[in-house]
C-alpha cells in the first residue's frame, strides 16, 4: 500500500479524478481525519473537507508507478 496526499479543491477535479482512478482494477481510500471513503465514490467524496489536503491510499502491489503518473496533477 502506498499512500500520497491530493487536493481536490474543484468539482470538476474531482470528477475528472474519479475517472481517472476506475480505469484501475485497484482499491483506493480516503483518508480525511477520521473518515475513510471508497475514492471511486463521487458522493463519498462530496462528503469530505476538500478545502484541505486529503490522504489517498493505493493497495496495489505493482504498477504503482503507473497510477502515480496519471495521479500526478492531483498530488501535492
Amino acid at each position: 500500500m502506498k499512500t500520497i496526499q491530493i487536493s481536490l479543491n474543484s468539482i470538476d477535479k474531482v470528477k475528472s479524478f474519479v475517472n481517472d482512478i476506475t480505469k484501475f482494477d485497484y482499491d483506493f481510500d480516503l483518508v480525511s481525519g477520521r473518515y475513510v471513503i471508497d475514492a471511486k465514490s463521487i458522493m463519498g467524496i462530496f462528503s469530505l473537507d476538500l478545502s484541505k489536503p486529503i490522504d489517498l491510499n493505493i493497495h496495489a502491489e505493482e504498477n504503482v508507478d503507473a497510477v502515480l503518473e496519471v495521479l500526478k496533477p492531483y498530488m501535492i
